[in-house]
């Protein structure tokens, strides 16, 4: 039975909660494998609004089992709330199980993350300040606290005794801050422990016997290719490894498990947070107007974001990177009241244009080669089928798919679950043999 991996392809806030809440109707599982409450994905159905910081967007529907993964840092106190939210809205919780591999976000990483920031100054990173940074660092650095700890209070104890105590000399003598006092942090804890006890499973083995079952399994990132540790436009990124790569780091799945790699993109480009940008609006009026339609503040932060071009320099690197199988594009229906639209198709460095992303993007001044368009001036939400699109709307998406050799298999038209349209039905029910949708 295919593995399906959804994975975000610019600097997040693709829509990635909408597309995994709409393909999971036809799966068993759920899974996210890296981050941490430092996203938000959001899903619309019909007056309803879910916005889900740890929780895997499979989770509306009942029959689906979303696992937490070992890959990710958890904040009880944030997952607790979430799960609470989502009770009172009617939602069956009780197929949310944690792996007892993730790490815990503690009060001193959520403190470490907004002194750092303070201190850098003019050269923050622009962090969410969910202390999912310090959390990771602790997990390279060999002294993190598991999940699985807290089912042993003598060890957690002592960890976190040993923690507290070095995260105080930091506080005290690098950023000048009050010190913080161990045990009522113990006792919050222990106390989230119970509450969550349930919920804690081994992981690694609950997704093997899924796979050994035929199970169908859907994979779910968080932040994006472009934000990705390794990948992405460093140092302005996240702590983990956001790409399809990052699926076998954060469940313990070989690579041999995995078949289809959706990437998901939208029909332009936003990002939260400093870092290089090459296609990002100067146009203020353009900005607002597309800020607004798109609703693009931060699910998490509530931060405006930066607006842009789509970049088709950088979606061919992350396609490259994550071995795309299939697009889709979402927020298409965001330009529809534009005269004209432009995608950036090669770069200008020092004089020579390059379609080749470079590593070095933060430090070079690039100029951005375009191909403009003639913009619908339509309103496409209520289409259902790919040839009642505007002809200028075809022409846009059929330019993206031929620049990156690819097929963009699915159409978001609209925020509520199925304002969607897909392109290749046959292509698309192969892969999903029982989808109704």
């Amino acid at each position: 039975m295919p593995s399906n991996v959804i994975v975000g392809l610019q600097w997040g806030d693709e829509g990635k909660g909408k597309i995994t809440d709409f393909l999971s109707k036809n799966s068993d599982y759920v899974v996210r494998y890296q981050g941490g409450n430092n996203s938000g994905h959001s899903i619309h159905i019909k007056n309803n609004y879910f916005i889900l910081h740890l929780i895997p967007s499979g989770v509306i529907y009942p029959h689906v089992k979303c696992i937490i993964g070992p890959g990710m840092v958890i904040d009880p106190k944030s997952l607790i709330k979430e799960l609470t939210n989502l009770k009172s809205m009617g939602i069956n919780i009780n197929n949310v199980f944690i792996s007892k591999r993730s790490h815990i976000v503690m009060p001193y990483h959520i403190l470490l993350d907004k002194y750092k920031e303070e201190y850098l100054g003019k050269n923050f990173i622009g962090t969410t300040h969910k202390g999912i940074g310090p959390a990771y660092e602790d997990k390279i650095s060999r002294i993190g606290i598991r999940i699985l700890d807290l089912f042993y209070p003598d060890i957690f104890y002592e960890k976190l005794k040993n923690n507290v105590e070095f995260k105080n000399t930091i506080f005290k003598k690098i950023y000048k801050k009050p010190i913080i006092s161990f045990k009522p942090i113990y006792k919050e804890y222990m106390n989230y422990a119970k509450i969550l006890y349930h919920r804690f499973i081994d992981a690694v083995n609950e997704i093997h016997y899924a796979f050994h079952e035929n199970k169908k399994i859907l994979f779910e990132g968080a932040q994006a290719m472009l934000l990705d540790i390794d990948y992405g436009t460093y140092p302005f990124v996240t702590t983990s490894s956001s790409t399809t790569g990052g699926v076998c780091v954060g469940t313990g799945i070989p690579p041999i498990g995995l078949d289809n790699f959706f990437g998901v993109t939208k029909s332009y480009c936003t990002r939260v947070g400093n870092g290089p940008f090459p296609t990002e609006m100067v146009n203020h009026k353009l900005l607002h107007d597309i800020r607004s339609k798109g609703n693009e503040y931060g699910s998490t932060t509530k931060r405006p974001r930066r607006c842009g071009w789509l970049d088709l320099v950088a979606l061919k690197y992350s396609c490259r990177i994550n071995g795309i199988n299939y697009l889709i594009i979402t927020k298409i229906d965001v330009l529809s009241e534009l005269t004209l639209i432009k995608i950036c198709v090669k770069y200008n460095i020092n004089g020579k244009n390059v379609d080749d992303f470079p590593p070095d993007i933060g430090n070079k001044k690039i100029n951005c080669i375009w191909k403009k368009f003639k913009g619908w001036n339509q309103n496409i939400s209520h289409i259902k089928e790919y040839e009642m699109l505007p002809i200028n709307c075809k022409n846009y998406i059929n330019f993206i798919e031929k620049y990156l050799k690819l097929k963009i298999i699915l159409i978001s038209i609209g925020s509520e679950r199925n304002q969607n349209i897909i392109k290749y039905k046959r292509l698309f029910y192969k892969i999903f043999p029982s989808e109704k949708i």
